[in-house]
């Protein structure tokens, strides 16, 4: 399974580069040190994607809700008309599109909020890791500084299977990340036979139907209250 882009940037932050260094001493350390630094660089990337993304789709959740309670507004004053007229079949089709946008509403306020959500934690997400890339590269210089001074001998050249295990070691444990899977949900269906169904199908008519009635037994008394 794809690891999410929250999982990336935590395993990042909370790793460090001597972890890695101590995981893969047989291997080439600056090199892993590289890679890791690489590695940030590609991840903000990715964030800086998913952030745009998310940017365009707050814009379009909130243009929906400005037209979705625009609507509604507009709607209610045709309702009165429609009343005033006598014309209580146009009143009730104009109630019963409101109670559709009404059903709307909390589900696009609801998405919105997570997307600002969304964003704060993104932008967020790409401080962070520039910050992390400014740390690295300064560890990477202090290695270098180190190994210059030392003048360590290259190490044995690894075995024939040992740099793909340092591959998969270096994916499961790069920067001690812990792993934070995107949060899925899935609720079993309940079977329900087809008489029942009508039923529900027929109650639920029922109950529109008498909520349509309502709204518009509202609107007469206001009409009624403004002679």
């Amino acid at each position: 399974m794809k690891e999410s882009i929250s999982s990336r940037v935590r395993r990042i932050i909370s790793g460090g580069i001597h972890q890695l260094i101590d995981a893969f001493e047989n291997s080439a350390p600056e090199a892993v040190m590289e890679s890791a630094i690489l590695e940030v660089d590609g991840v903000i990337e990715d964030v800086r994607a998913e952030l745009g993304k998310t940017l365009a789709s707050k814009h379009m959740a909130s243009k929906r809700l400005s037209e979705a309670n625009h609507q509604h507004k507009e709607l209610s004053t045709q309702i009165e008309l429609a009343v005033r007229e006598n014309r209580e079949d146009l009143a009730e089709a104009a109630i019963s599109r409101q109670l559709d946008i009404e059903a709307q509403i909390p589900v696009l306020e609801s998405a919105l909020g997570e997307l600002n959500q969304k964003e704060k934690e993104l932008e967020g997400f790409v401080r962070a890791l520039r910050a992390k890339k400014r740390e690295m590269k300064q560890e990477l210089r202090q290695f270098r500084q180190c190994q210059a001074k030392s003048e360590v001998p290259a190490s044995a050249s690894p075995g024939e299977n040992q740099g793909d295990d340092v591959q998969a070691r270096l994916s499961r444990a790069e920067s001690a990340f812990d792993r934070v899977l995107e949060k899925q949900t899935g609720l079993p269906g309940e079977s329900t036979d087809l008489k029942t169904a009508a039923q529900l199908t027929e109650l639920e008519k029922l109950v529109r139907k008498n909520r349509i009635q309502e709204r518009l037994a509202a609107a007469r008394t206001r009409m009624t209250d403004k002679v």
